[in-house]
């Protein structure tokens, strides 16, 4: 394979992505790749360093440009060091968030803008965009409520509801501009029938 497939996982908090991702992880392995699992923000030394400024729930005031930026940084490094590398290599690559994530919750819920948050992060992800992006769609009500039972929550997950709902929202945005890369699954289908749809996308592309 000269070049790989690069797949991301997003949706609001609590909707599930972690197992699909281990299911989707296992199906590519079973036709022939070479995986590697990754996380925004996060995914390389560098990148978690960040990763724990961003989501440290004390820095109650950082500042939302701030924020942008400091994505955008760990997100460089991981393009850099993992995430263009794997794909060049003909590994498949699958994230668990890209740069759907800084589009909808600091452009869109932070009110950035969408132009914005492009524009700083074209110089992070260069050449490199998901060949397929899985949004798992959840309503905020129900993600805060899943999340509340896994873990304490970080900064992000501690934000208050209507900033969750326009998330939740961001993301239905997005799909509906780029229907064809952004594929839009209902979060409160069973897990099963949720891994049966993103193979069957996944099939037509690797075929």
């Amino acid at each position: 394979m000269s070049r790989g497939i690069f797949i991301t996982m997003e949706g609001p908090d609590g909707s599930g992505k972690t197992t699909q991702i281990e299911r989707l992880s296992e199906y590519l392995k079973e036709n022939g790749y070479d995986v590697i699992i990754t996380r925004e923000p996060g995914g390389t030394r560098i990148s978690e360093k960040i990763r724990d400024i961003i989501l440290n729930k004390d820095y109650t005031e950082m500042d939302p440009m701030t924020e942008l930026m400091l994505y955008a940084s760990a997100r460089a490094q991981l393009v850099n060091e993992l995430i263009g590398p794997g794909l060049e290599a003909g590994k498949a690559v699958i994230s668990d968030r890209f740069v759907d994530s800084s589009v909808v919750y600091q452009g869109i819920a932070r009110g950035l803008g969408i132009e914005t948050v492009y524009s700083v992060n074209s110089h992070a992800i260069g050449k490199y965009m998901p060949n397929v992006t899985f949004l798992l769609d959840l309503p905020a009500e129900e993600g805060i409520r899943r999340k509340k039972k896994q873990a304490e929550l970080d900064r992000m997950e501690r934000e208050s509801l209507d900033f969750h709902r326009k998330v939740a929202e961001g993301y239905r945005e997005l799909s509906s501009r780029d229907p064809k890369r952004i594929q839009k699954i209902d979060a409160t289908l069973p897990i099963d029938e949720i891994c049966d749809i993103i193979k069957d996308k996944v099939k037509s592309i690797i075929e």
